[in-house]
């Protein structure tokens, strides 16, 4: 066992949560896993030896000497374009990350409005420079910023930002995202999201606008559009 598995600690749970898994699509034996809380790891041989990689990802909650370390970062989503699996995005506890190395270094993405904090995000299917993200205010009040949900959209590599509200509502809104409950299709026009409340929005102009579909589900944990066969 690597010795930095002993500092990895849980976000909010008694054990850290592996929740990301990201498989390179020309060579399976590439993998790509994000823990909460232990950072990004990597592994060359299917999983026989790993390593660490989060070089660059920086955590406000620890003291200022630490927030550095690798392996106690807190990605709450990494997702790996596959078009370009070079090209890596991370929702963190505190910000938003890009990676142009498979994962393995990481640059945070600073004008983040109204929020750095949140759960999902996902990447276009063939266009790596962009990017969907579903914010709330912090760790201590998990719901939308001043009750207005709101997708933003990161273009240019996250140099451009679009705050997505068409169609989501703009008051007394309560919903929050889970990690695996925001997914886009294989064209990249076409996502959907559910939320702690029961409620599924779509959209079919990669995030411009979005249609209620309904409000009587169970609160959504996962979410995903089916792959054609």
């Amino acid at each position: 066992m690597d010795p930095l598995r002993e500092k990895w600690f849980g976000g909010g749970a008694d054990e850290p949560g592996l929740h990301s898994v990201c498989v390179h699509p020309d060579d399976p034996n590439r993998l790509a896993v994000a823990i909460s809380c232990g950072g990004v790891w990597h592994s060359e041989d299917g999983g026989g030896a790993w390593s660490v990689g989060a070089k660059g990802m920086r955590a406000e909650y620890m003291p200022p000497e630490m927030q550095f370390e690798e392996h106690l970062q807190d990605p709450h989503l990494m997702v790996q374009c596959p078009a370009d699996p070079q090209r890596c995005w991370v929702q963190h506890h505190n910000g938003i990350f890009r990676s142009d190395d498979g994962g393995r270094s990481w640059t945070e993405i600073t004008d983040v409005e109204p929020s750095t904090f949140g759960f999902a995000v996902a990447v276009h299917p063939s266009d790596p420079d962009t990017a969907w993200f579903i914010p709330g205010i912090n760790d201590e009040k998990r719901v939308p910023v001043d009750g207005a949900l709101c997708v933003t959209r990161r273009r240019d590599g996250g140099k451009s930002f679009e705050s997505l509200r068409t169609g989501l509502p703009q008051e007394d809104a309560w919903d929050i995202v889970y990690r695996h409950a925001f997914d886009v299709d294989g064209t990249g026009s076409h996502l959907a999201f559910g939320s702690t409340t029961g409620n599924l929005w779509a959209s079919e102009d990669g995030g411009d606008s979005w249609a209620h579909i309904t409000g009587t589900l169970p609160p959504v944990y996962s979410l995903e559009f089916a792959t054609p066969r």
